[in-house]
């Protein structure tokens, strides 16, 4: 099919040269000269500098062209530029089915990607989200990846698991949108979590019992928001949030890390030079956790990290030191 990507950061890139081969796929970005370059050298220097693109991927940065040839459209902008891209799409008079693979709630909404197409696209139906445990450098060299990607047309998101999926790019269909969605949020809150628990070496004890407990908290609040139990335990929850508090590749787990190390949470972010979803989610997910009564102790105290000032040895120690409860 003709498929066009929008975004060319590390996530779009990869998925694009992953599926070059299989379909006619053309990659947009906002940054022509950018593009030019990654056309030029088929290598995107910026996010994939050691992954060379296929020769069958193109390069396009003008919007309506891309969109208007699109057979499927692949929205892979980050969480904070989802609006004006849906916005864009809506000025479009018609629209082929869409994806998107954004993980994250938007700031001040606390609006998940799926809310945001309702309200900006609202007669489009024909929509899915691709999420599940990968690092965007693993899978444009080809690494064998598996993903799940939901729709509430069980039927659409069928098809477009077989369609998408490739040698190396395993695809799943689920119908649980919801849960599918805040699994890919809210284990980038517990990634920021495991890389402090790591970087003050506390041990494979400590990280084994945060994970467990980072997935009972993002259980907890998928549940309560909509989504299913057994989706947390598959590859967009627990599979996810394996890979990102225990893979360097992870930027969220690298947040933790080096807070960790005392650095700041500035020079954290200009140092990364990519988006770490979870320093943006957490405030959110606390936020909304605390009107909704959910108790979230983890997304807390990475909060208070974040944002107050709190120090990571001191959070290690309230968490620990917090009333005893049974397990379930």
């Amino acid at each position: 099919m003709r498929l066009s990507v929008l975004g060319a950061g590390a996530w779009g890139t990869a998925l694009a040269a992953s599926w070059a081969p299989h379909h006619a796929v053309t990659l947009w970005g906002r940054n022509a000269v950018e593009l030019d370059t990654m056309r030029a050298s088929r290598v995107n220097h910026r996010y994939l500098p050691d992954c060379p693109l296929p020769d069958a991927l193109q390069f396009n940065p003008d919007f309506n062209a891309v969109v208007d040839a699109a057979e499927l459209i692949v929205i892979a902008v980050p969480t904070c530029g989802l609006r004006p891209t849906l916005a864009a799409l809506a000025a479009r008079p018609h629209l082929p089915p869409l994806v998107w693979v954004c993980k994250g709630f938007e700031h001040g909404s606390r609006k998940l990607p799926h809310q945001l197409i309702a309200e900006l696209l609202p007669t489009h139906t024909q929509t899915g989200v691709l999420s599940g445990p990968s690092f965007a450098q693993e899978v444009a060299q080809g690494y064998p990846t598996a993903l799940t990607l939901a729709a509430n047309d069980s039927e659409l998101a069928q098809h477009l698991a077989e369609a998408l999926s490739a040698q190396r790019l395993r695809i799943y269909a689920h119908d649980d949108v919801i849960g599918v969605e805040l699994g890919g949020a809210l284990k980038n809150v517990m990634a920021i979590a495991a890389g402090i628990c790591d970087g003050l070496k506390l041990g494979h004890n400590a990280r084994a019992a945060l994970i467990t407990r980072g997935l009972a908290e993002m259980t907890r609040l998928g549940v309560e928001l909509g989504g299913r139990f057994e989706t947390f335990m598959g590859l967009s929850g627990l599979g996810d949030l394996i890979l990102t508090t225990t893979g360097d590749l992870s930027r969220n787990r690298q947040v933790g890390l080096r807070l960790a190390r005392g650095q700041t949470l500035d020079t954290i972010l200009a140092e990364l030079g990519h988006v770490a979803e979870g320093v943006s989610t957490a405030p959110e997910v606390a936020a909304l956790a605390s009107e909704l009564g959910v108790d979230m102790p983890i997304t807390r105290k990475v909060c208070q990290m974040l944002f107050e000032g709190l120090p990571a040895a001191e959070a290690v120690d309230d968490l620990l030191n917090r009333d005893i409860k049974a397990e379930f």
